[in-house]
């Protein structure tokens, strides 16, 4: 009989109103990357902390190579080798590589009052030897690439001879070269016997690394699939319990609509350079481009978060000022950042304080007491409309999935009455399903009439989605496409090249 090297046995969680994990089992062995994936809030999370000793479970059994095991704690989980790597990185900018892997364990001289700094450079060192990474332990990590704090991170959790290695998005902020370097060592630990637990949003890595999925869904567990039968079609079908619409083309809209907004000459010193575009009503108009080219510095120039030294923006045919995004808001221009939880929530705020908060004023009597019936009405039509997953208005925008924050961030632009939204990332760190609902939502906010400027890093998104398709490259708009007139080799050729024929046609 085959002992694995971990095994989770009908482990079951609940929070306050949540059943979190229903009898989810789970199976892992030495030298093997097993994938976890799901919809936000499937559980996979959830599951992770019981393991790493950051919840307990409820019910439910944890063996390791065919022993029970109660893992109480973190360091309890150490001990057990068991490490996670959280999708936010936690080094210590300031301090040095191998002063990152090893704080808390350094060795001391002198009477115990200094840090041998010799001693942690050579085991660092040795680590990295073992594990074929080439780092200079003393430089310090406020100097690295992401993509190298990233094999910093594994090498501080394999500096704890972890047997069993949990990697959550370990690729969101890393590029194709840096990811692929990942893989080889992911790679180079399983051939080490380390055995590794691979959470992604990105369903094609999958076929790249991935030895076994298993497919979690309201925290149950649907299914394992061996990596012959890793069918993206059907382990998309398996997370949201529906059949997803392939890649499609938005229908042709008329070409004749009026401009809700126009930018002429947009520039600033440190990027945008002569950048001018219009915005028709009821289009989804998308912005492509390489990360740095400039799409997130137009998006905040024109919401009056940054200022620009030159060009003009034209609201309906007249010309404005906008100094600041509570300007733009009064305008009907809503600006979603790319980082909702930091620009776009108050996430320790219920959902309703968050819906209507860029319109509080509107809810307001004379005394300056909020309306709290008015609020609930306006909130809860809003959660009922998007289709926002909560319980109930008075949940912490903070408990609910990445996919619900970024309809609870919409509903407060559309409580404000925006005509015009700007989108930025809206999908990023989003599950399948929950891109799906966004999806949706944008084409029929647009079908409604509201004007949409969407910026993506994802083609297909821009392509599946966007009417026109504006390109930039280093601060320069190098091209504005119908969508008819597009592919993905075309974007990135206006996307990496500024002789690219065709300018800033609008």
């Amino acid at each position: 009989m085959n002992v694995h090297l971990l095994e989770i046995d009908r482990i079951s969680k609940s929070f306050p109103g949540v059943r979190a994990l229903s009898d989810v089992s789970f199976t892992l062995d030495a030298g093997e990357v097993h994938a976890l994936v799901g919809e936000n809030g499937a559980g996979k999370s959830t599951l992770m902390k019981i393991l790493a000793g950051i919840h307990a479970r409820d019910e439910g059994t944890i063996s390791i190579d065919g022993r029970l095991v109660d893992v109480d704690g973190p360091h309890a989980a150490q001990a057990l080798g068991i490490s996670i790597i959280h999708q936010e990185l936690s080094l210590m900018p300031d301090l040095t590589i191998a002063e990152n892997i090893y704080i808390g364990r350094e060795r001391r001289r002198g009477l115990g009052l200094f840090v041998d700094d010799a001693d942690l450079n050579r085991r660092a060192r040795e680590l990295f030897d073992r594990l074929g990474i080439v780092l200079d332990p003393r430089a310090k990590v406020g100097s690295l690439l992401v993509a190298q704090q990233q094999v910093v991170e594994i090498a501080k959790a394999l500096s704890f001879d972890a047997r069993i290695l949990i990697m959550d998005e370990p690729t969101a902020a890393l590029t194709e070269s840096e990811t692929e370097a990942l893989f080889d060592l992911i790679r180079d630990l399983k051939r080490n016997g380390t055995g590794v637990i691979y959470i992604s949003h990105r369903l094609e890595e999958l076929t790249a690394v991935a030895d076994r999925v298993t497919v979690l869904r309201d925290g149950a567990c649907v299914g394992t699939l061996p990596a012959g039968d890793i069918d993206l079609r059907k382990v998309i079908s398996m997370m949201v319990g529906r059949q997803i619409q392939g890649e499609t083309r938005p229908a042709p809209r008329p070409g004749d609509r009026p401009a809700v907004l126009e930018v002429r000459g947009l520039s600033t010193k440190s990027l945008l350079k002569d950048v001018s575009f219009e915005l028709r009503r009821g289009e989804i108009l998308g912005f492509a481009g390489l990360m740095g080219a400039g799409r997130t510095e137009v998006a905040r120039a024109i919401c009056g978060a940054d200022r620009p030294d030159g060009g003009d923006i034209v609201l309906r045919g007249d010309r404005v000022t906008i100094k600041s995004p509570s300007d733009a808001a009064r305008l009907g221009i809503g600006y979603l950042s790319e980082d909702r939880k930091r620009f776009g929530l108050m996430l320790d705020q219920d959902v309703g304080f968050n819906i209507i908060a860029s319109s509080l004023p509107r809810h307001v009597n004379a005394l300056g007491l909020i309306r709290d019936g008015e609020v609930r009405q306006t909130s809860q039509r809003y959660v009922e409309s998007l289709k926002i997953k909560t319980p109930s208005i008075r949940q912490r925008t903070k408990n609910l999935s990445g996919g619900n924050q970024q309809k609870v961030v919409i509903a407060k632009w559309l409580a404000r009455n925006c005509e015009i939204l700007i989108f930025d990332e809206p999908t990023r760190g989003i599950d399948v399903g929950a891109k799906e609902e966004i999806y949706a939502l944008l084409r029929s906010l647009a079908d409604e009439g509201k004007s949409i400027i969407m910026i993506s890093s994802e083609l297909p998104e821009v392509l599946r989605l966007a009417d026109r398709i504006a390109v930039m490259c280093e601060g320069r708009l190098t091209a504005v496409l119908d969508n008819a007139d597009a592919d993905q080799e075309t974007v990135m050729a206006y996307a990496t090249q500024l002789e690219a024929q065709g300018g800033a046609a609008a």
